[in-house]
């Protein structure tokens, strides 16, 4: 099994990745992280704990981690996720309660033990990576427990919060900029799971309501309904699900390595990740910035249908 840890902010398309997360038998879920982004903190947690009780694990600690981002408010996407983040479902709210460690504490721990023990643990960031920063930055050692970051977040080409951004990017620009020079400097292997791969894994409506028989395909099934008729489409991405399926199984995750860089200032470009795709073989001399010192694996393509199966098989 693989060590894994999700770091969320679960909105509909994070839910369907800590169901897949939950249950493949491949997986060990060591921890789940949350943080302000898709809604509120609060609401986060209450979505984290009702899914994970969904997924039959309630054994998986969870920890409240930051509510806001390092120098911006939180911007909650309710046009998106629904008011409550998840669709506005009538889905029964788990009383479960937190770990009582902040999420900064729990992933130190975690990664501590992994890093004793030599069983290291990818690390999937789904939202803005506000936690992520604080850890690396409070507790760089912490690192030596990581075998990888795969962080859904950034594009290659597009943006969706704006013209440029991808949202939990842009959500907080400056911790995805900490964890990418951290994660350089440490050594910790990065992969971008981007805008550019993030709607090509979809779930029809039909194949949706295949699904039935235990509460985690009930949920699993009313996520897909509930994105589809949000979006008025007749099926929907399982989106942050993707990356989780790209721990699973890497060979259905086409990426290419390019040194990464996040845009902190401009008026039309904050948030954007900037993928740089130049021929570093002719002479840099006329820029001045050189390459980024991080080089990341960026998503390009996936094999989507494989992935859809994937989840479909897992979740159901």
């Amino acid at each position: 099994m693989k060590p894994v840890i999700l770091d969320v902010d679960t909105g509909l398309d994070d839910a369907c990745a800590l169901l897949l997360a939950a249950r493949h038998p491949d997986l060990e879920l060591l921890a789940v992280t949350c943080v302000g982004g898709n809604v509120g903190l609060d609401q986060v947690v209450v979505n984290t704990l009702t899914v994970l009780e969904a997924a039959g694990r309630p054994d998986v600690p969870v920890a409240r981690g930051a509510a806001t981002p390092l120098l911006q408010p939180v911007r909650a996407a309710p046009h998106v996720h629904g008011v409550d983040g998840l669709g506005n479902l009538d889905w029964p709210r788990s009383t479960r309660t937190t770990d009582p460690r902040h999420a900064v504490e729990l992933l130190r721990d975690v990664l501590l033990e992994a890093a004793r023990t030599g069983d290291k643990a990818t690390l999937i960031p789904l939202a803005p990576m506000t936690n992520i920063a604080l850890l690396l930055r409070t507790y760089p050692e912490a690192a030596a427990g990581l075998a990888e970051i795969v962080f859904m977040g950034g594009a290659a080409g597009i943006g969706n919060a704006t013209a440029s951004a991808e949202f939990n990017i842009w959500t907080d620009p400056e911790a995805a900029a900490i964890v990418l020079a951290a994660a350089g400097e440490l050594g910790v292997p990065v992969t971008m799971y981007g805008l550019d791969v993030f709607y090509d894994v979809k779930i029809t409506l039909d194949e949706a309501r295949d699904l039935k028989g235990s509460p985690s395909a009930d949920l699993a099934r009313a996520l897909i309904e509930k994105r589809s008729e949000l979006y008025g489409a007749e099926g929907a991405s399982i989106g942050d699900g993707g990356a989780v399926c790209a721990v699973i199984d890497p060979a259905g995750l086409t990426t290419q390595a390019f040194p990464l860089r996040v845009e902190l200032s401009g008026s039309w470009s904050r948030g954007r990740t900037i993928v740089d795709t130049r021929d570093w073989t002719q002479d840099l001399s006329s820029d001045p910035y050189g390459a980024a010192p991080t080089v990341v694996q960026v998503a390009t393509a996936v094999d989507a249908r494989s992935y859809a199966d994937l989840w479909l098989r897992t979740v159901g």
